[in-house]
């Protein structure tokens, strides 16, 4: 190589170096001047740019006209690269030029600006010369309205309090209510200047004035209203009722004394007329009591009503005050005279103050019950109150416990004096909650003689209801409970609440449990013969169609008694106090009825499952080796379709009412039965072909039967439960699998042993044994394939420790079934 051709080597390396760009100026390059040229491009390749322009030796023939179009592309980059340099030549001149001009723009608004300033402070200063005397003479002003006003408040306390003083000692009473609220207001602006002397004074003498005034009234009401023991010398006056305006204004304490004299001295009578030993005290003659302050409202509204002002609610604060004493002295009465206490007695004493506390709440806002002197009454009862809630409706004697179900009607509003009176009361409960405990006591027994007198229901219209006395009881439950919540929702109803849960079991176990019939262990048994000489209308099940009514309509009962149960559950936490909801618990109760209800469907189930036994003990003890050819249903079959038939129809129309226990009644029995049928299928042995394919038509008319269960009989036909077909269908196809597997041939046996295993999905040992047995195979025989069967188990997968007979495949039809058991399966769609 040349030593030319190394420097122009070197160049053009430099100059790559020089002319390397990062790929954000190349990327901006390429989005403010894009181009498709490929010379353009950053990633440039001179090889594969001569290639593109010859790609042929042919294309060399114009090599002359490429080499002068490159050459003239290079001179118009070079004339525009010359351009652009010029033009730069001049930039940073001009650039210059312009920042001069630019910081003398500034320097002459920055003068601009400081001389605007100048002037503004100079502007300001005069304007403050100005103003100066303005403000003082805006302080003058101020200051003399101050004392002005002050002058003028200073002469209006003086002379009030001189005439407040001399209509004191005249008794004006009228005037100086008006006069002493204005020399208080005034008073009041005076408090920052009681360092003067002069105004002290002036307030000394308004707290003498008022104090003055207090014992002054206090005695004109002495005066007018002497002391218990002597007569009435004065009465209502102008002057008093003046004076009543005067206490308004002065301390509380003088209104609140005026208030108890005279209520103490309008009561003194009452606690002279009804004192602990006189006959009108005691409870029979409570009304009395009532009736005494009602005459004494009405009189005190006539003589004194204009008397006290209406914001002192005089009338309300007397009949509070009654209540105070007389709540205390019914207490004190009752503790004295406590044996002499009934229960009709004491219904009647609280019937009469509670309706007296009604009255009052009609009359009164109770407004005064925050303030009064003396004991408060104690809060009043939650709105649901059942004696606001259901008063109407208390007094009929036809009322149903559907009430308890009943949307609840709008709250009442409280009533505050609820309470008041009848609070004393509730010590002495126990006396109707014994009174109850013994009334339901006689009602329960009633209603054992009353259903022993009447007996069973009489057939299918009475069968199934439910039993009268169910609704007698919780219609006493409800009165009581309404009765109850009036007197009290302490600890009484608590108590009410432990009574009503002792008879509600008594109810489940006197009247339910005790009446169910009782079941009978020794059933006769059916011979082959008398089976097959059996006739449609003969009797096999062992209760009586009204037995069967009477447990429907138990059943029927306890459900009823289980859904009121727990509505009388809410109902009693609702009338009760708050803190002792959670005491409050009926659920044992509604187990006991629970019981029962499940009681009654295993006697159900039971009886019919009796009745089926007698026809599956004949099917297992009959010759099926001997059976000579395929025929109608067995006659134990239709024994059992005729005991269902007979049973079915009268259990489900007297359930009409509750279709889920029905629906529980053929799952039961459903799950009884099938279990029952393969156990006698495994007695039945030795099995024939002929004898297994009568027995595998028998299942399935049997199967089509317990599917058609829940309607048989019926003219409206329902769609079996999908839970109830699903067990159906799961235990039918066992037995029907079972027989398959008879009538399959044990040999070979390995086929004979893989066919049980995935007909069956059994793994059990025993049952593959009862198989064996059943085909009438040797004890050798036997032996053999129960070991070979062992071996054909599968293994169960890894951390699977379940035992074989849990073991769960599918049941596809085998392929080595026999013509005959197709021939058989269309025998069966043909009949069915």
């Amino acid at each position: 190589m040349s030593v030319m051709e190394e420097d122009e080597l070197e160049f053009a390396e430099d100059l790559e170096a020089i002319l390397h760009l990062s790929p954000e100026v190349q990327l901006a390059i390429e989005q403010v001047f894009p181009s498709q040229d490929p010379l353009d491009r950053p990633d440039f390749n001179a090889v594969e740019y001569i290639n593109t322009l010859f790609p042929t030796e042919q294309s060399l023939a114009n090599i002359d006209d490429v080499v002068n179009k490159i050459r003239l592309k290079i001179r118009r980059l070079d004339d525009n690269i010359r351009t652009v340099v010029r033009g730069q030549t001049n930039v940073g001149q001009d650039g210059r030029q312009a920042l001069e001009e630019a910081q003398k723009a500034i320097q002459q608004l920055f003068g601009k600006i400081k001389d605007i300033k100048d002037k503004a402070e100079k502007s300001e200063q005069m304007v403050k010369e100005i103003t100066r005397d303005i403000k003082q003479l805006d302080h003058a002003k101020r200051h003399l309205t101050t004392s002005i006003t002050t002058l003028n408040h200073l002469h209006m306390l003086a002379g009030g309090v001189d005439s407040l003083e001399a209509m004191t000692r005249k008794r004006q009473y009228g005037e100086v209510a008006n006069l002493l609220q204005g020399v208080v207001n005034v008073l009041e602006h005076f408090q920052k200047y009681m360092g003067i002397p002069q105004i002290r004074q002036l307030s000394e003498r308004v707290k003498a004035a008022q104090s003055e005034l207090g014992t002054q009234i206090l005695a004109d009401f002495e005066e007018a209203f002497p002391a218990q023991g002597s007569k009435r010398t004065g009465g209502p006056s102008i002057v008093l009722r003046d004076a009543c305006l005067v206490a308004n204004v002065l301390d509380p304490r003088i209104k609140q004394e005026i208030i108890k004299k005279f209520i103490r001295q309008h009561l003194s009578e009452y606690l002279v007329l009804f004192q602990e030993n006189q006959d009108v005290a005691w409870l029979d003659k409570i009304d009395r009591r009532y009736a005494w302050i009602k005459r004494q409202l009405v009189d005190y509204e006539e003589k004194y009503g204009r008397m006290f002002p209406e914001e002192w609610c005089m009338t309300e604060r007397i009949a509070v005050e009654f209540c105070h004493i007389t709540r205390t002295e019914l207490a004190k009465l009752m503790r004295t005279r406590a044996r002499e206490i009934e229960v009709k007695l004491l219904l009647f004493a609280i019937q009469r103050t509670t309706n007296f506390e009604g009255l009052l709440a009609k009359r009164f806002s109770g407004c005064t019950l925050t303030d009064v002197p003396g004991k408060k009454p104690e809060p009043p009862l939650d709105p649901t109150n059942p004696f606001l809630e259901d008063e109407a409706g208390d007094d009929t004697a036809s009322e149903k416990d559907e009430d308890l179900d009943k949307p609840k009607k709008p709250k009442a509003p409280d009533n505050p004096f609820h309470g008041i009176v009848s609070k004393c009361f509730e010590p002495h409960l126990y006396v109707y909650i014994e009174s109850q405990d013994k009334n339901l006591g006689e009602l329960i027994d009633r209603f054992v003689s009353d259903f022993k007198a009447q007996g069973p229901p009489k057939g299918l219209e009475d069968g199934g209801a439910v039993l009268p006395s169910c609704a007698d009881l919780f219609v006493y439950y409800k009165k009581c409970m309404v009765q109850c919540s009036q007197l009290s929702t302490g600890e009484p109803m608590i108590a009410l609440t432990t009574i009503f849960q002792k008879y509600l079991r008594e109810y489940a176990w006197k009247i339910l449990s005790g009446n169910l019939p009782k079941t009978n262990t020794n059933s006769g048994g059916l011979t082959i013969s008398s089976l097959l000489k059996e006739k449609e209308g003969s009797e096999v099940a062992k209760f009586t169609v009204e037995e069967l009514c009477l447990i429907c309509s138990i059943l029927s009962t306890a459900e009823y008694c289980l859904a009121t149960t727990q509505q009388l559950e809410e109902k009693l936490k609702e009338k009760v106090d708050t803190s002792l909801m959670e005491r409050i618990n009926l659920s044992g109760e509604m187990d006991t009825f629970s019981t029962v209800i499940s009681n009654s469907i295993q006697l159900l189930v039971q009886d019919l499952d009796a009745a089926c036994d007698p026809a599956l003990t004949a099917m297992s003890k009959m010759p099926w080796q001997s059976v000579e050819h395929v025929g109608d249903q067995s006659p134990y079959v239709t024994s059992v379709i005729m005991h269902i038939k007979q049973n079915v129809p009268i259990i489900r129309d007297n359930l009409a009412a509750t279709r889920k226990y029905f629906t529980q009644f053929c799952i039961k029995f459903t799950n009884s039965f099938i279990p029952k049928f393969i156990n006698h299928l495994f007695r039945c042995k030795p099995i024939s072909m002929v004898g297994a394919e009568q027995l595998l038509l028998d299942t399935h008319s049997l199967k089509t039967v317990l599917l058609d269960l829940p309607s048989i009989g019926s003219q409206v036909v329902r769609k079996a439960p999908a839970s109830y077909t699903k067990i159906v269908v799961k235990g039918m196809t066992r037995a029907e699998m079972i027989l398959k597997v008879i009538m399959a041939p044990h040999e070979p046996p390995v086929v004979f042993v893989d066919n049980y295993i995935k007909l069956l999905a059994d793994g059990n040992p025993e049952t593959f044994q009862k198989i064996l047995d059943m085909k009438g195979l040797k004890r050798s025989e036997q032996s053999s394939m129960i070991e070979l069967f062992r071996q054909r188990l599968p293994t169960p997968p890894s951390g699977n420790e379940s035992a074989p007979s849990s073991l769960s495949f599918s049941a596809p039809t085998p392929e080595q079934e026999s013509s005959r058991i197709r021939k058989l399966e269309k025998l069966i769609k043909k009949k069915f």
